[in-house]
């Protein structure tokens, strides 16, 4: 896919839900990174790394091991901004975790685009409010 690189992070966005991870997969370079906030809820709660590498790891994350916490999951954007090569998104994630909590959060998300496939992403969010619909009150 040829485009800008907000169009190929948005269309990221869309591939992400298939839960197909060779797809998936295909959208990153082959020393792509994921890093998320060291101790988030998420990567805890899984027995998960938060510094993700390579396309495989990403992917298998995204189709499948996210889902053993997650279900019903609703992503709305606040916003998306493109600058070069670089792609901020701000969104809202809706779900229902194991056990039927509901969980909602902010998150905001850092791509790098390399040609036509993701580099990096750094992931944000409010680690604290995660942590507490996961795990309760600390």
């Amino acid at each position: 896919m040829t485009g800008t690189s907000k169009d190929i992070v948005l269309n990221a966005w869309k591939t992400f839900s298939s839960r197909d991870a060779d797809r998936i997969a295909a959208l990153f370079t082959e020393d792509a990174e994921w890093i998320a906030p060291k101790g988030n809820a998420t990567a805890v709660a899984l027995d998960h790394t938060d510094h993700m590498i390579g396309p495989q790891q990403i992917a298998r994350f995204i189709a499948r091991e996210m889902h053993r916490m997650f279900s019903d999951i609703d992503i709305a954007f606040r916003g998306v901004y493109a600058d070069g090569d670089v792609v901020i998104v701000e969104e809202r994630m809706r779900a229902t975790l194991v056990g039927g909590v509901p969980y909602e959060n902010e998150y905001c998300f850092v791509f790098t685009v390399a040609g036509d496939r993701i580099r990096q992403v750094r992931e944000y969010m409010d680690t604290r409010k995660g942590w507490r619909m996961v795990f309760g009150e600390a």
